[in-house]
């Protein structure tokens, strides 16, 4: 069994709740739009860590992959940052993660689950700042919703 912390959208702020969240785990995935190394610095230190780059991820972010395909305990996850990206053949994936709209969002779609874990980072849009955590054994998994508390951080950008 493994317990894995799905997140994305941190746009270059960890924030403690979710640096617990992912201290507690197996491993970790980033669902990109990360903005910084420092977030990759700081996620590696604590574990196992699966990164995609996103949309705002510019330059130093040139050698992470755009997607990846993964197995984790008889479970296979595809993760890419823009749902627009997912292909049309999913054959033999059983759970698509991505980010981009800072939106939660967990539907099945022909046995296969799409979950977005929406924003844990910068607070945009309005949004509730959420994140998932999913456990996978021997090819069954289980999944839920965690709720980020939102505290206000210096230069951090807020709109509605």
């Amino acid at each position: 069994m493994k317990r894995i912390a799905i997140i994305s959208d941190t746009h270059g702020l960890l924030r403690e709740q979710v640096m617990a969240e992912l201290a507690a785990v197996d491993c970790s995935i980033h669902a990109g739009d990360i903005d910084t190394p420092d977030v990759v610095h700081a996620m590696k230190q604590l574990g196992k860590t699966y990164i995609v780059r996103g949309n705002n991820d510019k330059d130093w972010a040139e050698d992470l992959p755009k997607s990846i395909t993964i197995e984790i305990e008889g479970v296979n996850f595809f993760v890419v940052h823009n749902k627009k990206d997912v292909p049309k053949d999913l054959t033999n994936i059983d759970v698509v993660i991505y980010g981009h709209s800072h939106k939660y969002s967990a539907q099945t779609i022909d046995r296969v689950l799409f979950l977005n874990p929406g924003s844990c980072g910068k607070r945009r849009f309005g949004l509730d700042l959420t994140m998932c955590r999913i456990t996978v054994d021997a090819g069954q998994y289980q999944f839920e919703k965690q709720d980020i508390i939102w505290t206000r951080y210096k230069n951090e950008s807020y709109s509605k």
